[in-house]
């Protein structure tokens, strides 16, 4: 993990949205040039020289992350939408949540064989929106190398619902227990 107190600019809103859950905001992180700065540094060097050429991220805050860390390495960005948002041919992909399901599209050209692709999001939970990214890759043709967050919430057990959809590293800024 890196060296940059991420925390100390990750404030904690309690009961939000409903009682009894404590909100991770992370835009005060991103409002802060040097906490912004190391949070894309960090993840552009776990992972440069791993022969990247697509970052894929699901929206919304995903893509504030996603987009830079393929600037950096010099990649391309994939964006996962929700349904209807994507002009051209897509490929979808459902995904349980905690109350019900839920859908990423990308374009059907946006990816494809050769193309080694890491999964970036601000944030990961139960991990079911990274294995989606993940199926969509590889629907595509991609190999997916790995994933990479600010923040995990290992409480939610985001490493286990990875794992049992492959074998594939999670890179973590901040892990809360």
């Amino acid at each position: 993990m890196a060296s940059f107190d991420y925390e100390s600019l990750i404030v904690d809103i309690p009961d939000y949205p409903e009682p009894g859950v404590v909100f991770k905001d992370i835009m005060p992180l991103l409002g802060d040039a040097q906490g912004f700065a190391n949070v894309i540094d960090d993840l552009v060097d776990h992972y440069v020289g791993a022969g990247i050429t697509k970052v894929m991220s699901a929206e919304a805050r995903g893509f504030l992350l996603g987009s830079a860390v393929a600037y950096r390495l010099n990649a391309g960005f994939v964006a996962a939408r929700k349904p209807g948002k994507l002009p051209r041919e897509v490929y979808s992909q459902t995904y349980a949540l905690e109350y019900g399901e839920d859908e990423l599209q990308i374009h059907k050209d946006a990816l494809g064989p050769g193309d080694k692709v890491i999964i970036v999001d601000d944030l990961l939970a139960t991990g079911g929106t990274a294995v989606a990214c993940a199926q969509l890759a590889e629907q595509a043709g991609a190999e997916v190398l790995g994933f990479g967050c600010i923040m995990e919430l290992a409480f939610l057990h985001p490493r286990e619902a990875l794992a049992e959809y492959c074998d594939r590293e999670l890179y973590s800024l901040v892990v809360v227990e």
